[in-house]
């Protein structure tokens, strides 16, 4: 999948080492998990993330859903828990619905051999609804948590993935 191009300085350091996922159940489908996968390989190769009041990095992030909420719960190299923040999905459904349509509609489009301008176009409102989301989960961490844009894009990815979990 191709990458938005961003005015952000490229993303230099690792803040987020290990990424544990709260699983329940398979990903739905083959192209559920390679976008999980994906997302997370990209985090792992590089990110800011940076907790106000807390030690710097690196960090293991455990994330999960529970009661409506998305759970980040931050830890150090060891795996001993340093915060967690809980943040209402309410704010992201929209978001989170929006964006698994557009899932489903590009898996079905590739599938069935798509015209190429068919999945671009898909492709570009994925892109869309992952760079507000991306703002949005920036703005319900302000003052809490520092990251880049980059890094907001997928963990929305993960966030989704959790989702479609439920």
């Amino acid at each position: 999948m191709a990458e938005l191009a961003l005015a952000e300085p490229a993303v230099a350091s690792r803040d987020i080492v290990r990424i544990e996922l709260e699983e329940h159940a398979p990903l739905p489908s083959a192209f559920a998990e390679a976008d999980r996968l994906q997302a997370v390989a990209d985090l792992l190769a590089g990110n800011r993330f940076s907790p106000t009041g807390l030690p710097p990095g690196p960090y293991v992030l455990h994330l999960a859903l529970r009661d409506g909420r998305l759970v980040l719960d931050i830890r150090d190299e060891a795996d001993a828990p340093l915060h967690a923040y809980l943040l209402a999905l309410g704010p992201f459904r929209r978001l989170i619905k929006d964006y698994q349509m557009v899932i489903d509609g590009h898996e079905q489009a590739v599938t069935e051999g798509a015209a190429e301008a068919r999945i671009q176009a898909i492709d570009m409102g994925r892109r869309g609804l992952h760079n507000e989301a991306a703002e949005l989960l920036r703005e319900r961490l302000d003052g809490r948590v520092t990251l880049d844009f980059e890094t907001a894009r997928r963990l929305f990815t993960l966030v989704c993935a959790l989702h479609q979990r439920i």
